[in-house]
């Protein structure tokens, strides 16, 4: 206590020129429970680091109510309230400034309970990041990234969804709710958040069968993507689209052809160009389908017309269940372009990944043409539901990446090394998480399936009674099952 004292003593001193000794502070905060207050804003510059215990020691004798007359205090108060909270959740924050609720402090002489402040964190660090390897480019994405807590929670919570909406949908599977193909993307998520943070809403996206986690990052919620995969009539889909066709604004699939979605990129990134938005199309591929051939022409028709297209192969390091280096001669994807500048990121690290993009997204605005990525990641899983995962790879493989490089842990680790949030603010986030990917559940395994007469819908783009194959939408459907 003493020393704490000493500390106000000397911030005083310093604010008006005196000398005031410890002596004269101790009785102020004893017999003036107003003017201490006032006190303490205005020493709470050099009293940051002992004020939350200052405040528990003192609250025996210290009013902790604002001052009623005192305008220029209660502006210099306004200006030093920390900034409002992200809203990682639906429930109250884990750190608030003072546990007890503002009613119970209006009486003089109230007991305060300290608690750590969202300004006790640090609002922003920088990190350093894995080098990247560039092909034909004279320099690569930056070493350093930024990341402010926002962001951080940010993207956590958002990877973190997408992996319990994954592992929730592998238990739907094993309990027969969802059947046929399901490609989950467990592992990976630092590749599609890394990929939104540096782009914009606006830009477009197309990728292969392993859809779900783009899916969400574009704007659709949980409930949708499961009640989808779980064919009912509130999916994004409708219910008809199933795991492999999903969609949203800006985003084109969830396609199940290998491959065939990078002409269709490169067909999106020439009508940006075409309509002069400053819009760029990420399109996805991952490593099986890194030797189609329709990907070279792509390539070569977009260095011709310098299309604003950022070809991004999800190296996982397997093909279905065949290793990179047993299915490809050459395994630097990123030099596949051959003429078209490439860079190879670690797709397990969001900030890479997103540092990455940023550069590349501002390659292809500024009218340089497309541009190769390769992002180095990892799958959990097997290549669908009906691969166990493990005939290929042994199990002390999968646990290894799991425990070095798991993109969720490795973004949790930094911001807790660096103050940036508290442990029980993540235990905050993970079960609101749980919460809401159950509800999701239970929203896909209750939600009706479309109704037959809905069949023969969102086929054409107009009502005219075209037969297919001998029905047409307004054929009367009968159920056989």
């Amino acid at each position: 206590m003493k020393n704490m004292l000493t500390i106000i003593s000397n911030a005083l001193c310093r604010i008006t020129g005196r000398n005031v000794g410890a002596q004269t502070v101790s009785e102020l905060l004893l017999f003036s429970p107003v003017d201490s207050v006032e006190l303490l804003w205005l020493c709470s510059d050099w009293l940051a680091p002992v004020f939350p215990q200052l405040l528990i020691d003192l609250s025996e004798y210290v009013n902790v109510t604002s001052p009623p007359a005192a305008p220029a205090f209660a502006q210099a108060q306004a200006q030093r309230q920390p900034p409002k909270p992200p809203p990682v959740s639906t429930r109250a924050p884990a750190a608030q400034l003072v546990s007890a609720q503002a009613d119970q402090l209006d009486t003089p002489g109230t007991r305060a309970v300290v608690s750590r402040s969202f300004a006790d964190f640090t609002s922003q660090a920088t990190f350093d990041i894995k080098k990247c390897d560039v092909h034909r480019l004279e320099e690569g994405p930056p070493l350093k990234a930024e990341l402010t807590r926002e962001q951080g929670l940010q993207y956590y919570r958002i990877m973190q969804t997408v992996r319990r909406m994954e592992l929730k949908a592998d238990q739907l599977y094993k309990q027969k709710i969802i059947r046929g193909f399901c490609h989950l993307y467990d592992g990976q998520e630092a590749c599609a958040v890394g990929i939104e943070a540096a782009i914009n809403p606006s830009d477009h996206l197309i990728t292969a069968y392993r859809a779900h986690g783009y899916t969400y990052t574009r704007g659709i919620a949980v409930k949708e993507i499961l009640a989808e995969l779980t064919g009912r009539r509130g999916g994004v889909a409708k219910g008809k689209g199933g795991s492999m066709h999903m969609y949203a604004p800006h985003f084109y699939g969830g396609n199940g052809i290998v491959g065939a979605q990078v002409p269709l990129g490169a067909g999106i990134a020439l009508a940006c160009q075409y309509q002069g938005n400053n819009q760029v199309c990420v399109a996805l591929y991952g490593d099986g389908a890194a030797n189609q051939g329709q990907l070279f022409e792509s390539f070569n028709m977009a260095a011709l017309w310098k299309l604003p297209c950022i070809f991004t192969c999800e190296n996982n390091q397997y093909g279905m269940g065949t290793s990179v280096e047993r299915a490809s001669a050459s395994t630097d994807y990123y030099k596949r372009g051959d003429f078209i500048p490439g860079i190879r990121v670690d797709g397990m690290d969001v900030l890479c990944v997103r540092e990455a993009f940023k550069f590349a997204a501002e390659h292809c605005r500024s009218g340089k043409g497309p541009i190769v990525m390769e992002l180095k990641t990892y799958r959990y899983h097997g290549h669908s539901m009906s691969d166990p995962g493990v005939s290929y790879r042994t199990r002390e493989e999968i646990q290894e990446v799991r425990s070095k490089s798991d993109p969720i842990t490795m973004l949790k680790e930094r911001m807790l090394s660096n103050n940036m949030a508290s442990v029980e603010e993540f235990k905050e986030i993970d079960i609101a998480i749980r919460k809401e990917v159950e509800e999701a559940a239970q929203y896909a395994t209750s939600d009706p399936e479309p109704p037959l007469e809905e069949l023969c819908n969102h086929i054409f783009s107009n009502d005219s009674p075209l037969d297919v194959r001998g029905t047409n939408p307004w054929a009367r459907l009968k159920s056989v099952s």
